[in-house]
């Protein structure tokens, strides 16, 4: 079987990631039960958990906020027409599309929590060489 990829994600609101995920990022919620929702797309999978709330604010916003260095970084076909589709839902990106340095393209959002992502073209086949050139 080949491998998939699956995170978890800690929103502070659970329906709202949800709206996020399904209609900006075209992922399918796949199951959502009390505080948990797993959503798919392809080979990407994300499971989200809305904890029960902390006793106090400061906890609760220790816990929620996204771990700092993290980005998720989705390959897709059609990086034009992805990046089409979230503009026209109204979606601000954090940056257009750009070719970089290691050849390939992408643009970048954050998502409701503030977990920062990328969209971009597939990498080489050759990933080996790709490395060399960061």
């Amino acid at each position: 079987m080949p491998a998939s990829l699956r995170i978890e994600l800690f929103p502070s609101n659970l329906h709202r990631m949800i709206e996020f995920y399904t209609n900006i990022l075209r992922f399918t919620l796949l199951q959502h039960k009390d505080n948990y929702a797993y959503l798919g797309r392809d080979n990407i999978f994300i499971g989200a958990i809305e904890a029960e709330s902390p006793d106090s604010w400061d906890q609760r916003q220790s816990y929620r906020q996204p771990p700092k260095g993290i980005e998720i970084v989705i390959e897709v076909d059609d990086l034009q027409q992805e990046r089409d589709w979230i503009v026209a839902k109204d979606w601000k990106l954090d940056a257009d599309i750009t070719l970089q340095s290691w050849g390939l393209r992408d643009f970048r959002l954050v998502d409701p929590d503030g977990y920062y992502l990328r969209l971009t073209t597939h990498s080489p086949q050759n990933v080996g060489n790709l490395e060399s050139d960061l």
